[in-house]
C-alpha cells in the first residue's frame, strides 16, 4: 500500500490543526523544490520536509511560519514569518520541518518544547 502523500498536523499539546493537508516532501528533488514558484500556500496547507534542519526562501513570493521538529515530533525551533529570499539558521537535532501559512503559529500558540503529531 503506497504510503499517504499529505499529512494533517496537530499540534498535541493545545489541540490545535496547524494543517489539514500538508504535502509530504521526502525525495531528494521535492524537498530542493518545495514551495519555490509557487503563488501562496492556501489555509489548511503546508509542507513536511523530511529529512530536514534548515530552510531557504529563494525564488518564494510570500512568508512562512517554520517548524522544526526532532525525531519524537518535538518542536525544536519555531520560526514565524519567515521571509521571501531569506534563509533559516541550521537546527541541530532538527528530522523534520513544518512549513506552514504565516501567521500559523501566533494563531496556534505553538512553541518549542509542544509535540506536533504528523497523521496520515
Amino acid at each position: 500500500m503506497a504510503e499517504p502523500k499529505t499529512r494533517r498536523v496537530i499540534n498535541c499539546d493545545t489541540g490545535a490543526v496547524l494543517a489539514e493537508r500538508a504535502e509530504l516532501a521526502s525525495s531528494f528533488l521535492a524537498r530542493f523544490v518545495g514551495l519555490m514558484g509557487r503563488p501562496g500556500l492556501r489555509p489548511g496547507g503546508g509542507l513536511v520536509i523530511i529529512p530536514c534542519n534548515s530552510v531557504h526562501m529563494f525564488f518564494m513570493r510570500f512568508p512562512l511560519d517554520i517548524l522544526h521538529l526532532d525525531k519524537e515530533g518535538r518542536v525544536l525551533r519555531a520560526l514565524p514569518d519567515l521571509k521571501p529570499w531569506s534563509v533559516g539558521p541550521i537546527v541541530r537535532g532538527s528530522h523534520a520541518v513544518v512549513e506552514l501559512p504565516a501567521g500559523t503559529i501566533a494563531a496556534t500558540g505553538t512553541r518549542a518544547g509542544h509535540r506536533i503529531e504528523l497523521e496520515p
